[in-house]
């Protein structure tokens, strides 16, 4: 099959999300009517991967949260950016994001742990992160109650372009000012 990669090229090109080497496979057989071997899928995809690393363009075949996915270039997130705010009409709140911070870098959480950290209800972050995704329940704690466990979820490493957590920067990397909450006084 001399144009699989143009299939599989295709298949990664219009999913919305990252789409896993067992999810084209799938595409793939019931397209054909016949079995691919995973390893030779996965050698078309390397061979793609490849292919857009090397070409002159602003997008590029990315291995993040368990599958793959086009992402554009970093000389052109200012662009895509811009167009992406112009189409954003809900965005996160600054509580919402430091709250997702907390629970990235501190999950599994719960709310009581995430409210003692930021000083203040977290009800509303949680339930608007709940709503669009970013994060997940968990489990329960064994401690009394048995509250809540919260935890980022796939939504939110695709959204982050994150392969797995480590790949989070680490706390040292940010500046002083980047790190405080609140107005500086001078």
């Amino acid at each position: 099959m001399e144009t699989l990669h143009l299939h599989i090229e295709s298949l990664i090109f219009s999913s919305e999300t990252p789409i896993s080497t067992q999810e084209i496979q799938g595409c793939l057989e019931s397209i054909f009517q016949t079995k691919f071997e995973k390893n030779y899928i996965q050698q078309q995809i390397e061979i793609l991967v490849e292919k857009h690393k090397t070409n002159n363009t602003s997008f590029y075949i990315a291995n993040i949260a368990k599958g793959y996915q086009f992402l554009t270039r970093e000389d052109y997130h200012e662009t895509v950016g811009v167009l992406l705010k112009q189409k954003s009409r809900k965005k996160l709140t600054k509580a919402a994001l430091e709250t997702l911070s907390i629970i990235a870098y501190k999950q599994p959480i719960t709310k009581g742990e995430l409210e003692k950290i930021r000083g203040v209800s977290c009800d509303y972050s949680v339930h608007k992160l709940l709503d669009k995704e970013l994060i997940k329940i968990k489990g329960r704690s064994p401690d009394a109650g048995r509250p809540l466990l919260y935890a980022t979820s796939d939504k939110f490493m695709q959204h982050f372009g994150l392969n797995n957590l480590k790949d989070l920067p680490k706390l040292r990397e940010f500046k002083q000012e980047e790190n405080e909450i609140g107005e500086h006084l001078e």
